[in-house]
């Protein structure tokens, strides 16, 4: 019988999956005793146990996508489920399940024990922010603390997303702006420096990046921005390559921020070029504060 190639793709990732799995178990049992910390312990069960996944963490298994109520917008022609005071809007084509699987992931992203948790009770936005939501994607973030923020600027350059955005956010139309562009270093035709983006009297507050990889690039582009600002506060992924915490500490820390890194630890196996190494287990956010 024939094999598709998509069912030889999905084997071959199996094995790739299962032969990572089996060196991350390795490398964390020959952790000394001594040594090794309760999370490492707590993944290396889970591990065991389970398969592998980037929450390598028990809380996950409380979370069922079937659970989640999605509704279809016939005007819109755009799938939501209601969230945080309002209805987060999935990018075009997307269907039911694939939504409820989609916001499942949010759901486990957000969990008060994930390492993906952007805000705490101790690292909030607060009433009036300007918030610079880098990365929005379908703006679960933002929706999450528009009520409270002066205004918000969405940087997302997938124009799937675009659309779902607007209806997310019409609501509120009149504090939101979408931006269309990669957010970098360089200012080109599809992309823009935070930098080149606000003008040297515009106050922001709160900066969430998550930009795939590319987190260094945005803080490079913003070092004016960033200087001149006397409170600011920034939630950035540090997770998407092995060395990106160490590198984006240094560099908040060498800008005046105190640093912390979201409690846990995630097992980030996606990218192309993302190269997978020990100690495997990486911080996911960095909060940074400089007040």
């Amino acid at each position: 019988m024939k094999v598709s190639l998509f069912e030889r793709l999905t084997v071959s990732r199996q094995k790739r999956l299962e032969r990572l799995k089996n060196r991350v178990i390795a490398y964390l049992s020959g952790v000394p005793p001594e040594e090794i910390s309760e999370d490492q312990k707590q993944i290396l069960q889970s591990l065991k146990k389970n398969g592998i996944t980037v929450f390598p963490y028990e809380f996950t298994s409380k979370y069922n996508p079937a659970d989640i109520p999605i509704s279809f917008d016939s005007i819109q022609k755009l799938y939501y489920t209601p969230w945080e005071g309002g209805n987060l809007y999935f990018k075009n084509g997307s269907q039911e399940k694939k939504a409820q699987r989609y916001f499942n992931s949010l759901r486990l992203e957000q969990d008060p024990q994930s390492p993906h948790r952007y805000l705490t009770e101790q690292f909030d936005v607060t009433t009036n922010d300007v918030i610079a939501d880098v990365g929005a994607a379908e703006g679960n973030f933002s929706l999450s603390v528009i009520a409270r923020a002066k205004h918000v600027y969405l940087f997302e350059p997938e124009q799937r997303w675009v659309k779902a955005l607007k209806a997310t956010f019409a609501p509120w139309k009149e504090k939101v702006t979408i931006v269309e562009k990669f957010v970098s270093d360089k200012t080109s035709e599809k992309s823009i420096t935070l930098d080149d983006f606000f003008n040297e009297n515009q106050e922001v507050n709160f900066i969430k990046a998550d930009v795939e990889g590319s987190e260094v690039s945005l803080i490079r582009g913003a070092e004016n921005l960033i200087t001149r600002q006397k409170k600011l506060k920034m939630a950035v992924c540090t997770y998407h390559q092995q060395d990106d915490a160490d590198l984006l500490e240094s560099l908040l820390k060498a800008h005046g921020f105190q640093t912390s890194f979201s409690d846990g630890y995630m097992l980030y196996h996606y990218g192309r070029e993302n190269i997978i190494k020990p100690p495997y287990l990486r911080k996911a956010v960095l909060r940074a504060i400089k007040n």
